[in-house]
């Protein structure tokens, strides 16, 4: 229905006045036009219903086929600029390709998902890598943001960290992990 969702969380000492704060926000934002519509969780069960919604993304994109899962960080400002160049990359030779990008406005974190049917050509990924990644890096973004490195992405972190982050990430490493075990790759 709406081109973008927010889900946002407050938290603080004094409940009036934080709803109060919240109201006055939500006031102010609807009255420019910022926010067409909007809920209020009255309580915990409600906020976490509203929270469910939120964590069954990646299951809801899962019935599309293929997805295609990258956890970048990067100004929150170009955030949606990569979805929307993503999709302008994929719509012509991959038609049935979709790109989704949602993530958290605090901390620039983006996850971008990019949904295909399972009989799509392999060639997909050589338009989606590395081209993510150099995009990420044009705008001083992380190729790996709250997910961390993990497997897929070693051969693209020197993008978006330098030599010497690198050697200072493979030193921590090794202080909390000297035998390897947690992510043995």
């Amino acid at each position: 229905r709406y081109k973008f969702y927010l889900l946002l969380e407050t938290a603080g000492s004094n409940a009036g006045h934080d709803q109060a704060k919240l109201e006055g926000f939500l006031e102010t934002a609807m009255g420019r036009g910022i926010v067409q519509d909007g809920v209020v969780a009255q309580d915990g069960v409600q906020a976490g219903e509203l929270w469910k919604l939120r964590e069954k993304i990646p299951l809801a994109l899962q019935t599309q086929g293929k997805v295609f899962k990258y956890d970048l960080s990067m100004p929150t400002q170009c955030m949606y600029d990569l979805v929307n160049d993503m999709r302008a990359r994929l719509a012509e030779p991959f038609p049935n390709a979709k790109v989704y990008g949602y993530g958290h406005l605090g901390d620039g974190n983006l996850h971008l998902n990019i949904t295909a049917p399972d009989d799509t050509d392999p060639e997909i990924v050589n338009l989606i890598e590395p081209f993510v990644y150099h995009w990420t890096s044009k705008r001083n973004g992380s190729v790996s943001a709250e997910h961390g490195v993990g497997v897929m992405k070693t051969g693209a972190i020197h993008l978006s960290k330098s030599g010497e982050m690198l050697a200072l990430m493979r030193k921590i490493k090794q202080l909390y992990d000297p035998n390897g075990i947690l992510n043995p790759y």
